[in-house]
């Protein structure tokens, strides 16, 4: 029998296979299903090491290409070289050969001497012209300090006429007359001196050690250096100051020698002669200006190089990406020596086990091998990981649910229901046409221009275009709750007659109050669709609709938690329990319906009686419920006929399930124990096992009622069965069962009247939302129509700019952020408790696709 076609209801059917493979084409074999994806491969040696499996020399050697790619990458981005980058959705990438992949890491090699040549080069080239260009900027600046020197030697003097230490006091003294040297008096009274340059944060330290030392004998002179200084390494700015430093004796110098490169100085010789000094500025500049070829030549050849990689660089990238992937893949798989075969076990949705096959068999007869790839699927006792199936459609709705929880293998999937129920409850909180027509317009606008806007990596963005089917659906259904409301941005849409007409008394004067009367001209006649829009703008509007949506929230409410109540018996039918139906769903549904589902018949039922016809004024609900319980069958306003009588009883059927959800399930358990234990009956896993590498083409064996697929004799692949009953039964304790069951009963019982109560946050915020428009109406558009003249027409352009810009960003934005977490609370909350297990493992199948869309996602967010 054909297995059942995959539905979003339920996750997808499961096999568990093994694959046997020749070692030969395993690569090409895993790569072939890595570009399929529908494979979850299982580790078959978790009690081996990763430096103990059979590729890792392999995965080393891909990992040395891994880093040179990166390395090149990096060059690229410190050379502003723009990788050319490939959409994934386009460029398909077929899986490399073995030949290909050897070439592309010789290839790596090389380039990456060459490159890594290059830039050392460059490096060292660059530091080079940094040392000339402070070399020259220290020179600039001790002769213009020698030259002040030796025209005005009063400078020297007054700068240290206030210090209390010796500071070359004596050089006025021995400088020369008018045809005197002052370069050669500081030889004469053995002065000297050091020049050099040092990081512009390290001045003030450097200062402070220096006078410390020396105790102030010396003459300190230090300026900025204005040219751009770039750091070859990193390609920063960096900022340093020149120094000349005098002093008086040799022990001295040293000792400013020593400090002055113990903080990162560089020293640089500088002659005392001003002809000397002359020869220094014009060698450096020559140096300087050979140099500077030099590196022109040097940049120009490594930028070309690293253009060419750029080319390539990031197919390179995926290429080795997918290979690395392949082979850790392969250490997975176990390898059976005697027969030279790959053996390995993963699972698989079962609609694709003819994909799988007709893959194995065309890598087969791609290598041309005639021993066949063989699929031995397996019966097990293993919970299967849970796959469910999506479009973009509905991929975001699914994400709701993921997040919350993995949903059980077969479990009913809540992400089904959440397509229609999460935009649904959305925009009963959200109600207003306007906005719900601009989040359309949005939607529409992301889903049109898809493909151009995908490139986007907005963090902020990419959250919002990921769900742009949600937002249309939340879109469009706010426009029908906007409808029903009769709200389009606060203000009402008359599109049908009103059923009401205005009514003036005898003696009105202008400014006293109106009261509205049913128009006599239209006798029985009601507003056809929504709200009537004569309720705006009355003073009781608000008493009026927040008694109606208090109320349909609670109506709502329990139509959406019975709804997820009964799926709990479609999840207890389908696993074959019924004591759960019994135990758990009967006794639970009971309970909730004779408190909450007689609460929500007693809104209808007051709705539809007409109060005024029968001369009585409605009852109070508020009260009823909480008499209900307080004082059963006492009743002070009757809603209808015999009330007293059937609320006790209901009180009495909800009373009664408590101790049927207590002791039900438990004993129930208990007593099936102990009668398996009598019959003697224990948990015997079946253990044989039929190697499909023995050539048995057994179809007598079955999974589940499915045939098995044999193969055609022409060396494809083999599908055949095989039985594995290797997990452990859990051992029955009835003390474990009975606190589960009663936390799962107090927990029911509480949350029957929390949940119901939290449903009130679709009116509260729908009242918010409501009365925000109109605020915000207001003080904006409001102020702008009611000015006339030249000043009205500004007035109305600045308003309306301001009304626009608020609502989108409040109104639409933050409200609708704000509608969307209490919807997402009610779905995680309120519904999925009443049924979802979530203790699923999800299913990750080895997908080039997946991987690169995730690696690439992972780079964008980096």
């Amino acid at each position: 029998m054909a297995p059942a076609q995959d539905t979003m209801f339920r996750s997808a059917d499961m096999s568990l296979v093994q694959l046997y493979v020749a070692k030969e084409i395993g690569r090409e074999v895993v790569n072939a299903l890595g570009e399929l994806g529908q494979v979850q491969f299982r580790d078959l040696n978790s009690d081996v090491t990763a430096f103990q499996r059979t590729f890792t020399q392999e995965i080393r050697r891909l990992d040395n290409v891994e880093r040179q790619l990166r390395y090149f990458h990096t060059q690229m981005e410190k050379a502003g070289i723009n990788l050319r980058k490939i959409d994934l959705d386009v460029d398909t990438l077929a899986a490399p050969s073995a030949s290909e992949i050897d070439e592309l890491s010789d290839r790596s090699q090389s380039l990456e001497q060459r490159v890594s040549s290059l830039n050392d080069s460059y490096e060292t080239l660059k530091k080079r012209e940094v040392e000339l260009i402070e070399w020259r900027c220290v020179l600039r600046e001790a002769g213009q300090f020698f030259d002040r020197a030796h025209g005005n030697v009063e400078e020297i003097r007054a700068s240290t006429e206030d210090d209390d230490a010796p500071l070359l006091q004596d050089i006025e003294q021995h400088a020369t007359g008018q045809n005197g040297d002052a370069e050669r008096s500081f030889s004469v009274m053995n002065i000297g001196f050091v020049a050099g340059v040092i990081p512009r944060d390290r001045v003030a330290a450097f200062e402070r050690i220096l006078w410390r030392t020396l105790r102030g004998n010396l003459y300190m002179n230090q300026s900025e250096i204005q040219e751009e200084l770039i750091d070859p390494t990193n390609n920063e700015p960096i900022k340093k100051n020149v120094f000349l430093i005098f002093a008086h004796g040799k022990e001295l110098i040293a000792k400013i020698r020593k400090i002055s490169e113990s903080l990162g100085a560089d020293l640089y010789s500088v002659d005392e002669n001003s002809d000397l000094r002359r020869d220094q500025i014009h060698e450096v500049n020559t140096r300087l200006g050979d140099l500077g070829s030099v590196l022109k030549n040097t940049k120009t050849t490594l930028d070309a190089e690293l253009t060419q990689i750029a080319q390539s660089l990031a197919a390179w990238m995926v290429l080795v990406k997918k290979e690395k992937a392949a082979y850790q893949t392969l250490n997975l798989f176990s390898y059976d020596q005697a027969r030279k075969t790959l053996i390995a076990e993963a699972w698989c949705p079962t609609n694709s086990l003819p994909a799988i096959k007709a893959t194995l068999h065309d890598v087969n007869n791609q290598a041309g091998l005639s021993v066949p790839s063989i699929i031995n699927e397996i019966r097990t006792n293993k919970t299967p990981p849970t796959y469910q199936k999506t479009n973009r459609f509905t991929e975001g709705f699914q994400t709701i649910i993921n997040a919350y929880g993995t949903a059980k293998y077969q479990e009913v999937n809540p992400g089904l229901p959440t397509i229609v129920t999460f935009p649904f409850l959305f925009a009963v909180m959200f109600g207003d046409f306007g906005h719900g027509f601009l989040m359309v317009v949005a939607a529409v606008a992301m889903i049109y221009w898809e493909k151009k806007l995908k490139k986007v990596r907005d963090e902020l963005f990419v959250m919002a275009f990921y769900g742009r089917y949600i937002m249309l659906m939340m879109g469009i259904f706010s426009m029908y709750t906007g409808l029903i409301y009769n709200d389009v941005f606060s203000k009402s849409l008359s599109l049908f007659p009103s059923a009401w007409k205005w009514v003036k008394p005898e003696g009105w004067v202008e400014g006293q109050t109106l009261v509205a009367q049913l128009n006599p001209d239209t006798p029985g006649y009601r507003y056809p669709f929504g709200l009537d829009w004569m309720w705006h703008g009355t003073e009781n509007d608000l008493l009026f609709s927040n008694s109606y949506k208090m109320k349909l929230s609670i109506l709502m409410g329990w139509a959406h938690m019975t709804y997820s109540l009964c799926l709990s018996y479609i999840n207890a039918r389908h696993f074959k329990t019924p004591i759960d139906i019994w135990g758990n769903f009967v006794p639970g549904m009971i309970f909730f319906q004779s408190i909450f589902g007689y609460l929500v018949f007693t809104i209808v039922y007051k709705w539809v009686v007409d109060w005024n016809a029968i001369g009585e004024s409605p009852p109070g609900l508020l009260n009823m419920l909480i008499y209900m319980f307080l004082s059963p069958g006492t009743i002070e306003e009757p809603l209808y006929r015999g009330q007293g009588p059937i609320q006790v009883f209901l009180v009495l059927l909800a009373v009664i399930q408590v101790p049927v959800l207590l002791f039900l399930k438990p004993l129930y358990l208990r007593w099936e124990h102990n009668r398996a234990r009598a019959k003697g009956y224990r948990g015997l896993g079946e253990t044989s096992r039929v190697s499909a590498l023995d050539g048995d083409d057994d179809d007598s064996n079955t999974l589940d009622g499915r045939n098995s697929l044999a193969s055609d004799g022409e060396g494809v692949a083999m599908i055949t069965q095989d039985i594995g009953g290797d997990e452990e039964h859990e051992e029955f304790e009835f003390s474990e069962v009975m606190i589960h069951q009663v936390i799962h009963t107090i927990e029911f019982c509480l949350n029957c009247v929390s949940h119901t109560a939290s449903y009130l946050r679709l009116w509260a915020l729908s009242l918010a939302h409501q009365q925000l428009s109109v605020v915000l109406w207001t003080m904006t558009l409001a102020n702008g129509l009611s000015t006339t003249g030249p000043l009205g027409v500004f007035m109305i352009v600045v308003t309306f700019y301001m009304w626009f810009f608020l609502t989108i960003a409040v109104l639409v934005v933050m409200e609708g952020t704000s509608a969307m977490l209490h919807s997402l609370r009610l779905h995680w909350v309120e519904a999925m408790s009443k049924h979802f297990m979530g203790d699923g493992i999800p299913f990750e199948p080895f997908s080039f696709k997946q991987m690169l869309e995730e690696d690439e996602a992972a780079a964008d967010i980096s």
